[in-house]
C-alpha cells in the first residue's frame, strides 16, 4: 500500500517538524516537509498531499503573537486551498504552534468565516512550562481522530501561550456539547497508568497553562481539523520517555491521522 503524502509546512524558526516526520514515518505516512515560500509560489500545493501536519516551534520567532503571522499568512495566500481540504474532508493537524496557527487562523474551532470565540494566551502562571503530563483522546470526538478514541497519552509540553480562553461560558459549552474537545488533560503521576483517570480539574501541574475545562485540544464540528498543544510526536518510542509510565505512547493519533488519509 502506498504511503499517503503528508505536507509539513515550514517556517523561519519552526523546530519540530523532524519529529513530527518522524512521527507520520512510524505511522506509515511519507512526510514532506516543505517551506511556507515554496507553498507561496506555487513550487507545492497544499492540496497535492493527502493530509496536512503544522508542527511545532516559534513560526516567525512569535514576532507577532504564538503563531500570529503564519495564521495570517494562511488567511491570506491559502484559505482558498485550506477550504478545499477541509470540505474534501482530509485530516489537518496542529501540534503545540501549529494548534495556535488554526486558532488565529480561524480553522479551529471553525469555520474561518466565524468571529472568533477562542484563543490560545499566556500560561495562567505567566512563564514558559516545559514538563510532561498526561492527556486523554475524548470518547465523543468525532472524525479521524475517533479511530484514538480513549487512548492515554503521556507527553512533554512545551509553550509560554498555550492557556485556552474564550468569550464566554457559553463558547465552553458548545465545545463540550459538539464533541469539540479533542484532548483533555488528565491526572497522574510518575506511577503506572491506572483507571479510573480523572480530569486535572485545573489542578496545577496537570492542567499545567490554566486552560478552560481542563483542554488541551480541539477539533472542528466535521472532526477532520485537529490541534493540541502538547507534543505527542515526543513520544512514539520508549527510548524518548524518561523515568515514569510505561504506556502513553503518542503513536495511536498519528496512526488514526496517517488512516484517514490513506
Amino acid at each position: 500500500m502506498t504511503a499517503p503524502p503528508v505536507l509539513i509546512p515550514h517556517a523561519s524558526g519552526t523546530n519540530r517538524d523532524g519529529e513530527a516526520a518522524q512521527a507520520i514515518e512510524f505511522a506509515g505516512g511519507d512526510p514532506r516537509i516543505v517551506h511556507v515560500n515554496e507553498l507561496r509560489d506555487g513550487r507545492v500545493a497544499f492540496t497535492d498531499h493527502a493530509a496536512v501536519l503544522l508542527p511545532g516551534g516559534f513560526s516567525y520567532g512569535d514576532a507577532l503573537g504564538a503563531g500570529g503571522r503564519l495564521a495570517l499568512e494562511l488567511r491570506t495566500w491559502f484559505a482558498d486551498e485550506l477550504a478545499a481540504i477541509v470540505a474534501a474532508g482530509k485530516p489537518v493537524l496542529g501540534i503545540c504552534n501549529g494548534f495556535q496557527v488554526l486558532v488565529k487562523a480561524g480553522l479551529l474551532p471553525g469555520p474561518m468565516s466565524a468571529p472568533r470565540s477562542v484563543t490560545l494566551t499566556e500560561n495562567a502562571r505567566g512563564h514558559f512550562e516545559c514538563r510532561w503530563v498526561t492527556l486523554r483522546v475524548d470518547v465523543a470526538t468525532p472524525g479521524w481522530l475517533s479511530g484514538a478514541q480513549g487512548a492515554v497519552i503521556r507527553c512533554p509540553i512545551a509553550h509560554g501561550e498555550g492557556r485556552i480562553a474564550v468569550t464566554d461560558d457559553g463558547v465552553t459549552q458548545a465545545l463540550e456539547d459538539a464533541g469539540q474537545v479533542a484532548f483533555r488533560y488528565m491526572h497522574t503521576g510518575a506511577a503506572p497508568i491506572e483507571e479510573p483517570l480523572k480530569p486535572a480539574d485545573g489542578a496545577y501541574p496537570a492542567n499545567p497553562n490554566g486552560s478552560v475545562n481542563d483542554i488541551a485540544g480541539l477539533c472542528d464540528p466535521s472532526g477532520a481539523v485537529v490541534g493540541l498543544m502538547p507534543h505527542p510526536e515526543d513520544h512514539v518510542l520508549s527510548w524518548q520517555r524518561p523515568s515514569g509510565p510505561q504506556e502513553g505512547s503518542g503513536l495511536p493519533v498519528f496512526e488514526a491521522f496517517v488512516g484517514a488519509a490513506r
